[in-house]
């Protein structure tokens, strides 16, 4: 294991992961599906020196990268007799991974009797394909195996990881405090333009060139090798014209007949493309519901959003905080929190004024519970009123409150019986991103009791 690994501090998620795989109840293979880049290599390799550290004999542990050359049309079956052959004798269990598996044909088909008649062997997959993945192992592997999805960096991770001055102070387990707005703006930026991989978060000399991380390493890759080979894509210009077009445009609202007329593509053939472009976790798309929190009969319209801000830095260069595209790129990056948690996110739009709510969060029973207007500025925190759109929905929802960004100010107002509640953007970005790992964390670990009961 070599020291520039174990230097890195481990994601967050390493210990729920490290439960699936070493929790002997569990007789599942464990899938770790996520977008290129965002650390899933560095996560086995931190899992490998932690089964070393537990005393696992280094001969019961083999990693395998799929995608070597050397290995295509082999199966799994074939490289565990060489792994065995090559590492004979011990008892007790083998821990096996299989890194980029989605280079491996059927490789779930593979994987299924090794789950039912190995139960020797614990065995961690992961690919950069993910929504492709986790279609197959949930279509194959229906209680054999167990999805985990490594997202992006959220905004407390990074800090987290850069280790720098705390902006926001942890003073009781779960509650912080703002000690510096103008620093952690200044992270918040930072976090924006080049947060939400690793390397590039790391790295001084990946973030000198994040056009050739982003593009070359990340979207060249999925969309020009990963997408076609899973999907018989042929014309794969017109499908990088399409995300670059989507990308570019992030937090806006678009329809499929307007894509269509702005790009020349067929919109049977655009919809097919987003949905691919979804399932390689590269967008994310938000639909709409009016002022009661209702969706439309009629999905005409819809918002795209890059599932990581850092994406446009490589594609479209860094902003300042004061570039007016900076705004969306904030929307951008509070949602990418979001996508973290499975919650129903929405945005609402209605009227003749087109009066709109950037963010509505309904409840199961698609009632909404929450809404908030996105802001990169202070003027609106004196002025809640001059939020017509969130008022009115607040006013036709009854809720008792709800939210809006600002760039610096805390501000608390009632009006009409609802609390409005101004939050500087990079500090719910940052409540949100705490709130969204401890929620996973909880849920997986409430989730592993419940298998092995």
């Amino acid at each position: 294991m070599d020291d520039a690994t174990l230097a890195l501090r481990p994601r967050a998620y390493l210990d729920p992961v490290r439960q699936l795989l070493l929790e002997p109840k569990l007789r599942r293979a464990v899938v770790l599906l996520g977008p290129r880049r965002v650390g899933k290599t560095i996560l086995i390799r931190h899992l490998i020196a932690d089964l070393l550290a537990r005393g696992t004999p280094a001969q019961r542990i083999a990693y395998v990268e799929m995608d070597h050359p050397l290995l295509h049309g082999q199966s799994l079956e074939a490289l565990i007799r060489q792994i065995e052959e090559a590492a004979p004798g011990g008892d007790g269990t083998r821990y096996l991974f299989f890194d980029e598996i989605q280079s491996h044909k059927d490789w779930e088909k593979h994987l299924k009797p090794l789950v039912d008649h190995r139960p020797d062997l614990r065995i961690l997959v992961s690919g950069s394909a993910a929504a492709a993945l986790k279609r197959q192992s949930t279509e194959s592997g229906a209680g054999r195996f167990t999805d985990f999805l490594l997202p992006p960096l959220t905004f407390s991770e990074y800090l987290d990881l850069r280790q720098e001055p705390a902006a926001v102070r942890e003073e009781t387990p779960g509650v912080y405090l703002l000690e510096d707005i103008g620093r952690l703006n200044a992270q918040f930026v930072e976090y924006v333009n080049y947060g939400g991989y690793p390397e590039l978060a790391l790295s001084p000399v990946v973030r000198g060139n994040p056009e050739r991380f982003v593009k070359s390493d990340i979207v060249d890759k999925v969309l020009l090798r990963d997408l076609p080979q899973l999907y018989g894509i042929k014309d794969i210009q017109e499908l990088n014209s399409l995300f670059t077009l989507l990308a570019f445009n992030t937090a806006e609202e678009v329809a499929f007949e307007q894509l269509s007329k702005r790009s020349g593509v067929g919109k049977q053939t655009i919809q097919k493309y987003i949905e691919y472009l979804e399932a390689a976790f590269l967008i994310k798309r938000v639909f709409r519901v009016d002022q009661d929190g209702k969706r439309y009969q009629r999905e005409r319209h819809f918002k795209v959003y890059l599932t990581n801000s850092a994406m446009y830095t490589g594609l479209f260069g860094a902003k300042t905080a004061e570039d007016p595209e900076f705004g969306h790129l904030v929307e951008t990056a509070l949602f990418a929190q979001r996508f973290h948690e499975d919650a129903r996110l929405n945005y609402a739009r209605w009227g003749t004024d087109d009066s709109e709510v950037d963010l509505v969060e309904s409840s199961q029973a698609l009632k909404p519970v929450a809404a908030l207007e996105i802001k990169w500025s202070d003027k609106y925190a004196d002025k809640p009123e001059s939020l017509k759109g969130l008022m009115k929905f607040v006013r036709a929802n009854h809720l008792p409150s709800a939210w809006a960004t600002t760039r610096s100010l805390i501000r608390q107002q009632t009006i009409d019986g609802s609390e409005i509640r101004h939050w500087p953007a990079a500090v719910l970005a940052f409540h949100y991103g705490v709130r969204a790992v401890q929620g996973r964390l909880a849920g997986f670990e409430a989730q592993i009791k419940e298998i092995v009961k």
